[in-house]
């Protein structure tokens, strides 16, 4: 919801695409396929599966925890890391309000983690989910096209 509201289509102005929003090289690291017929990127499934292996990646890397791998997956591991080291040297802290990361990710991991807050405890906001079975929501169907 926070990434795209759902839209796989959905483009930012830095060419972010999908679901997750992957940049075009990060796509490419965790596995999407991008040309000119096809962009992994937008492709639900295997969009879901890179994002999860980004989130995997940032969350074990041992200086990016919490809202660290959060405004990794936005901004990028390289960036946070850059940005803590320099508050480092500087004698600066390094928590996430203390580093001088872009707006955008000022503003996403708030978002992301009042969500994160909101589905774990929604009796606490006086809010109430419908549930969601654990089974698959869509089947996934070969029809003999382009091999992706």
């Amino acid at each position: 919801m926070v990434e795209s509201a759902f839209e796989p289509y959905a483009q930012s102005w830095v060419r972010a695409n999908g679901l997750w929003q992957f940049m075009p090289g990060t796509g490419e690291r965790f596995g999407l396929k991008q040309d000119w017929w096809y962009d992994g990127r937008r492709d639900v499934v295997a969009s879901t599966r890179a994002a999860l292996d980004y989130c995997s990646t940032c969350t074990t890397n041992s200086s990016t925890t919490g809202c660290f791998a959060v405004a990794a997956y936005n901004c990028g591991e390289f960036r946070v890391q850059r940005e803590v080291n320099a508050n480092r040297a500087r004698g600066l802290p390094v928590d996430f309000f203390s580093l001088h990361l872009p707006a955008e990710t000022r503003a996403y991991v708030p978002k992301l983690m009042a969500m994160r807050r909101l589905v774990a405890n929604p009796e606490d906001y006086g809010i109430a989910f419908s549930p969601i079975p654990n089974e698959p929501y869509f089947t996934k169907v070969d029809t003999g096209g382009s091999s992706t």
